[in-house]
């Protein structure tokens, strides 16, 4: 998770859609007001016109006529069928390291599968409380790698910081309060691959702020992409080195933002994935 705005390297996700946050007028500095809303009945049309075009097409695809087409003209038949960046259908890994999915297979898949779910990892809530924090870090770095981070995280998640986000000096919500805190992966991608190492970057969506009667700090939504340099130590992926940018960014919807209730009662009753490439 991130440490705020200004941090981009390790020790989480830098600030926090498919689900997009508003805020009524008036709301806290820095963060957005509601959309105007003379655009919605047009935007409402082409949403319309675009889900009929899609109907149209899948109706026409499905009526295309049944049994194996076989590979499409000047394609060999052993090409492959889906796209590089379609999910494989491989079975995601069914063994946890204090929680976190670990195990992952020392193959290309693998190494993306592993940094999905060390994002997810290192985006939580847990990030925020000391005990956590090194049991998460210990457990998707490296060793060498966690024992540089260990104290300058600990700094980095000082009392001031987590005061600012509404959290007491062990990160703990105020009563009545649900701090949200949640890497969500869209996709993976291979940057480099060797025997023993990979880089790989996660497309994710984050989720960060305070639920609350009186939150100042309201859950909002970003997306940006993280990079993980990764180690094959142990029998297992690492993560050596990891750093951050900005999006990218879809154009946002014009969805209501839920009230601070349902945001926490989400966050409670919606549990998260083991993702696999």
């Amino acid at each position: 998770m991130s440490l705020g705005d200004d941090q981009q390297d390790s020790g989480g996700y830098g600030g926090t859609g498919q689900t997009r946050t508003r805020l009524p007028d008036g709301g806290p500095e820095g963060y957005p007001g509601p959309r105007r809303g003379g655009r919605s009945s047009s935007r409402s049309l082409v949403t319309v016109v675009g889900v009929v075009v899609l109907l149209i097409a899948a109706i026409a695809f499905a009526n295309r006529g049944g049994g194996d087409p076989g590979p499409r003209d000047g394609a060999s038949g052993d090409a492959p069928r889906t796209s590089p960046t379609a999910p494989t259908g491989e079975r995601p890994v069914d063994t946890t390291t204090h929680d976190i999915p670990t195990g992952h297979p020392h193959t290309q898949q693998g190494a993306e599968s592993a940094a999905a779910n060390y994002a997810v990892a290192l985006g939580s809530d847990g990030m925020f409380r000391q005990e956590s924090r090194h049991v998460i870090v210990d457990t998707v770095y490296t060793p060498a790698a966690a024992a540089k981070l260990q104290d300058a995280m600990d700094a980095a998640y000082s009392p001031d910081f987590l005061g600012r986000l509404g959290l007491d000096a062990k990160g703990a919500a105020p009563k009545d309060s649900t701090f949200v805190s949640r890497t969500l992966p869209v996709g993976t991608k291979i940057e480099k691959y060797g025997e023993d190492s990979a880089t790989v970057a996660v497309w994710y969506l984050g989720l960060i702020g305070m639920s609350g009667p009186k939150s100042t700090d309201p859950v909002t939504t970003t997306w940006k992409t993280w990079t993980f340099d990764l180690e094959w130590v142990d029998d297992g992926w690492k993560i050596s080195t990891d750093s951050q940018k900005d999006g990218p960014t879809p154009v946002p919807g014009d969805d209501k933002a839920a009230s601070s209730d349902e945001i926490s009662k989400a966050v409670e009753e919606y549990g998260g994935f083991t993702y696999a490439r």
